[in-house]
């Protein structure tokens, strides 16, 4: 994992068990991000400070020396994105990492006075940004604090549909059924159509191998995947997105949108709540 030193601006790689205490931005990306290559060198530091994405980062490593953390991540130049290894890897610690920090700055970088207006909160990559974090702190786009994910719970739970106590404490997550925690993302979007699953692997702990390309077979191989490590058959409690798909539907669903009326599709207790037994296999799906 590297990290930026918020003093010198140096990136330094750590490895686990030796990571220190550690801010972490979260963003909605634009045109003039800085990469990695743009960052590894005073030179190439020097040659990208007109970027908008530039002033973001050194905004951020203010913010992180002004509570006292040494150290802050950044998805745009703490990644070398030109080593699919290496981005595969990143992809899938992302939510690990965003809950291992000291705390997370959501930067909302469009021009609304309001917190509910704001496109951050319509976005794949920040579902997970959001909720893994015990700390997040949101800020204008004039870096001035709004609130906080404590003090905004309230207000925060009506614009996510996401319940507080999920908000509050991430690890309880595993309470909420897969059809919960799949509405979640339901009303969100990514740029790439593979990024609609790749967005979610943290929060149902899933690792897989990301493929470009493969478009909407993503989503599918992280449902069944889910499949593989759960017995939640709430996976199956979706609907079509559209009237034109009422015919032919698959067993799987297309997309996370499909599970917009999922939000109250809660886990069985009490004397059936041993699970359903769902296995996947070459012929289908077994249920019990």
């Amino acid at each position: 994992m590297r990290l930026i030193n918020t003093n010198s601006l140096e990136l330094v790689e750590f490895f686990a068990g030796d990571i220190p205490a550690y801010a972490i931005l979260s963003h909605r990306w634009g045109k003039e991000e800085v990469t990695f290559q743009d960052w590894k060198s005073k030179r190439t530091r020097k040659a990208v400070r007109h970027k908008a994405g530039y002033d973001k980062i050194i905004r951020a490593c203010e913010k992180a020396k002004e509570q006292g953390l040494l150290y802050i991540w950044c998805d745009t130049n703490c990644i070398d994105k030109s080593s699919s290894a290496e981005l595969s890897e990143a992809i899938n610690s992302m939510w690990e990492w965003y809950h291992s920090s000291a705390i997370c700055y959501a930067y909302l970088q469009d021009r609304y006075p309001k917190l509910k207006e704001s496109e951050w909160f319509s976005r794949g990559w920040t579902l997970q940004e959001l909720i893994a974090p015990s700390r997040v702190i949101f800020f204008s786009s004039e870096w001035e604090p709004l609130t906080t994910k404590v003090h905004g719970g309230v207000l925060i739970e009506k614009i996510t549909n996401i319940p507080r106590n999920f908000l509050l404490y991430p690890e309880s997550i595993t309470n909420a059924s897969v059809a919960k925690r799949m509405s979640w993302a339901s009303r969100r979007r990514t740029t790439r159509v593979e990024d609609n699953a790749y967005c979610l692997l943290g929060m149902f702990g899933i690792n897989m191998p990301l493929l470009y390309g493969e478009g909407s077979k993503a989503f599918q191989r992280l449902q069944e995947e889910i499949i593989r490590r759960s017995d939640d058959a709430s996976i199956l409690v979706w609907g079509p997105d559209t009237a034109a798909s009422l015919t032919h539907l698959p067993l799987l669903a297309p997309s996370p949108i499909c599970f917009r009326s999922a939000g109250n599709i809660e886990l069985v207790s009490g004397p059936y709540s041993g699970g359903s037994n769902v296995s996947l296999s070459n012929r289908g799906l077994n249920l019990q």
